[in-house]
């Protein structure tokens, strides 16, 4: 923030969230939801949701927003932007924190154009002293960037899920169509993906996720002295599980954290970029991942006689896995592994809804993610596009 306003930007409003940040919607009890400028009946995302529906509804041109699963990625592909995260330690966090989520939450922005969030990462980016990291600084500014185009690149692509579900058609239509646009601007485009276990890299994601809940309802327990029934129920169900875990768990997944980053550095060894869908399926309608009644009874009932380890052992961490993982599997790996990756809103459903595709590169890679960026945004530009919005009383 303090970059910003050293800047010269002005900085004027808060934008909704789901409570922590932990959810790929943004419906928090307090507030409700916020709604889809493209379609009010659906979710903008989360967690930078509020970011970004006020971009896309044209209030602001650029909104902050932070991405520790895809929660930059995933609003931008929803809203129609452009989304870049940065890779670890390009951003720091602040002089309070020295990383979020052991580096995995990064901070950045949604806009409309790839222009303004390079110029934004020239805003943000540069290691801190407190930070834990000393980033090399990019060669040149991130905004020239966006002025040539890349060189020629080797591009894999895959549009299976990773958690093995269902890809809506048209996503996997938007990506091999990214794919011979790439072809005709000159880069190579093959069918490939990282040899990694989805699963696996989808339960050590959730692990570590669950733990940093519970870290942080402890946290702002402590801080406010609030009640524990003060949350949401499912911001409880994952504290409760975070609570459960052992610390030999919990370091055993952080190690398999590096496996995870070892296969995609291999990924890269031959390939440039990862091309996959943003998001396995369009914005979704707001309210589709409620718990069902009976699912909240029974988490309520044993919340209350603190047995949250009973729930790592119900299918309720896998219904929790579903409503944040399934509709977007593509995103985490960028997170895992601290790689940049950046979500182009290039297509459209036969609705006009969004439709995002993703771009995960190597470590130092988001000058060319930007340059990549720019050239398909000339070939197919899309900042033209506006929803079409409700007319606004004038006030009298």
């Amino acid at each position: 923030m303090q970059r910003w306003l050293d800047a010269g930007l002005v900085v004027f409003g808060r934008t909704a969230t789901p409570e922590f940040g932990a959810r790929a919607i943004t419906e928090p009890v307090a507030g409700g939801p916020t709604r889809n400028p493209w379609d009010p009946s659906r979710t903008p995302g989360g967690s930078s949701g509020g970011s970004a529906a006020a971009v896309a509804a044209g209030v602001v041109p650029v909104a902050g927003g932070n991405d520790g699963g895809g929660s930059i990625r995933i609003p931008a592909a929803a809203c129609g932007l452009f989304g870049l995260k940065p890779g670890r330690g390009v951003v720091p966090s602040g002089p309070d924190v020295d990383e979020v989520f052991h580096g995995a939450a990064v901070q950045g922005v949604l806009s409309r154009t790839v222009r303004d969030s390079a110029a934004m990462l020239d805003v943000l980016a540069g290691s801190a002293p407190e930070g834990p990291y000393g980033v090399a600084a990019a060669e040149r500014p991130y905004a020239d960037a966006v002025v040539d185009d890349p060189r020629p690149l080797r591009i894999g692509l895959t549009t299976e899920s990773t958690l093995g579900g269902p890809v809506d058609p048209q996503a996997a239509a938007a990506v091999r169509d990214v794919g011979e646009l790439l072809t005709g601007l000159g880069h190579v485009v093959e069918e490939s993906a990282p040899a990694i276990d989805g699963q696996r890299l989808a339960g050590d994601f959730l692990t570590t996720w669950f733990a940093m809940v519970a870290a942080e309802v402890a946290a702002a327990r402590e801080f406010t002295g609030c009640a524990e029934s003060d949350f949401e129920i499912e911001t409880r169900m994952m504290a409760a599980i975070g609570r459960s875990l052992s610390a030999p768990r919990y370091l055993a997944t952080q190690s398999r954290w590096h496996q995870h980053t070892r296969a995609l550095a291999a990924f890269h060894e031959r390939y440039d970029m990862l091309l996959t869908p943003t998001m396995a399926r369009p914005a979704w309608p707001i309210g589709e991942f409620d718990l069902a009644l009976p699912v909240r009874l029974a988490a309520r009932g044993l919340l209350a006689a603190r047995i949250g380890g009973v729930l790592g052992r119900m299918n309720l961490v896998e219904k929790l896995a579903v409503a944040n993982l399934e509709p977007a599997p593509f995103t985490q790996l960028a997170n895992v592994t601290g790689r940049p990756a950046s979500s182009l809103p290039l297509c459209r459903t036969s609705s006009g809804l969004p439709l995002g595709v993703q771009f995960v590169g190597r470590l130092g890679s988001e000058p060319e993610l930007l340059s990549l960026a720019a050239q398909l945004e000339r070939a197919r530009p899309w900042a033209q596009l506006r929803p079409s919005l409700p007319d606004t009383p004038s006030a009298p």
